[in-house]
């Protein structure tokens, strides 16, 4: 690693938001009960930085600023207009960056002109997704960066994997956004465990209505669970299946993915950022969900070709995605911006 980027912190400001302030002085090492460095808590515990909800403690620690847009960006405005007053260099990132996510946001005239106005008075922009990017650079010629959402794959306390595994576990989880194909997903994995009688674990947020639509499915061999668990707890019960099955559409960064590396799984489906960058063989894009059924299937049913996806996955992710990468992408595109 270059000096600079170990030299590097960056404070992550989540204006007037609901997640407590937190330092990652020790990066991956993560204190019991606080929150996980990954989403964008990952871009400050890549930098052993910290996440703040007020622009007076960002400002304090003088390092560089990366702001998250969300709601209406009023507050990330007063922000970005307090942290330029103090000499600070300030980006910009979306929070919620899928394609859905960002459409909803500035389908309002007032937003869109709110969100124009930060983008070109801030240094800087940082897309968890090469498509934010792209909708950046409409909006300013320069200082734009794709720097997908790094993980701490080279921490050895996040290697969560097991030789034991067995059945398909679904990435996806919510019916109400047609972009994340859930139902599709939940109907290929029932014929996924049919052909090959492997269980099939899902995660239900949607209450009774999941309830009924499972019920109505008819799985041979299904596990439900219904309560929210810890991120390690969930890593855990994810890293027990032979693959993870998706058929999302959302281009989002790809938590899906992420969390499939932590486990040293095999991720199939999905167009998330991460899931083009590490999964380029069992990934969603450009591919037809007949396609994606037919991989499932030959990987479920050959434990070596399986094995050897996922130690692909880990090698790509170790040189792109893990905290290494994402420091020293981060050092560099701000030092270019100061």
């Amino acid at each position: 690693m270059s000096a600079d980027a170990e030299n590097f912190r960056l404070a992550v400001l989540n204006p007037g938001g609901r997640d407590p302030e937190q330092h990652f002085p020790n990066g991956a090492e993560v204190p019991d009960n606080q929150h996980a460095p990954v989403n964008f808590h990952a871009y400050a515990a890549c930098t052993r930085g910290a996440v703040f909800r007020e622009a007076r403690r960002a400002s304090a620690t003088e390092w560089p600023v990366l702001i998250l847009l969300r709601g209406d960006f009023r507050a990330a405005e007063q922000a970005l207009r307090e942290l330029r007053r103090r000499g600070r260099i300030v980006a910009v990132a979306f929070k919620e960056s899928g394609g859905h996510q960002i459409a909803s946001q500035l389908n309002d005239a007032a937003r869109l002109a709110r969100f124009t106005k930060i983008v070109s008075e801030a240094d800087g922009c940082i897309a968890g997704t090469p498509e934010t990017a792209e909708l950046f650079l409409a909006f300013r010629k320069e200082g734009v960066a794709f720097v997908a959402t790094p993980y701490p794959i080279e921490a050895e306390n996040w290697n969560f994997s097991t030789e034991e595994r067995s059945g398909i576990f679904v990435g996806t989880r919510e019916l109400d956004v047609p972009s994340r194909n859930h139902l599709a997903a939940l109907l290929a994995t029932k014929r996924l465990s049919v052909a090959t009688n492997e269980p099939v674990t899902v995660y239900n947020s949607d209450r009774r209505k999941g309830q009924r639509l499972i019920a109505q499915i008819g799985f041979p061999r299904i596990c439900v669970h219904e309560k929210r668990v810890g991120y390690c707890a969930y890593l855990r019960q994810l890293a027990g299946h032979k693959i993870v099955f998706q058929l999302d559409r959302s281009r989002v960064p790809g938590q899906v993915a992420g969390d499939t590396i932590l486990a040293r799984s095999v991720c199939i489906g999905g167009d998330g950022a991460i899931e083009r960058i590490a999964f380029p063989e069992t990934s969603g894009d450009k591919r037809s969900h007949a396609e994606l059924i037919e991989i499932a299937l030959k990987l479920l049913n050959n434990p070596e070709e399986r094995r050897a996806v996922a130690e692909r996955a880990t090698k790509i992710a170790l040189e792109k995605l893990s905290f290494r990468a994402g420091r020293e992408n981060l050092a560099r595109f701000f030092s270019q911006l100061g």
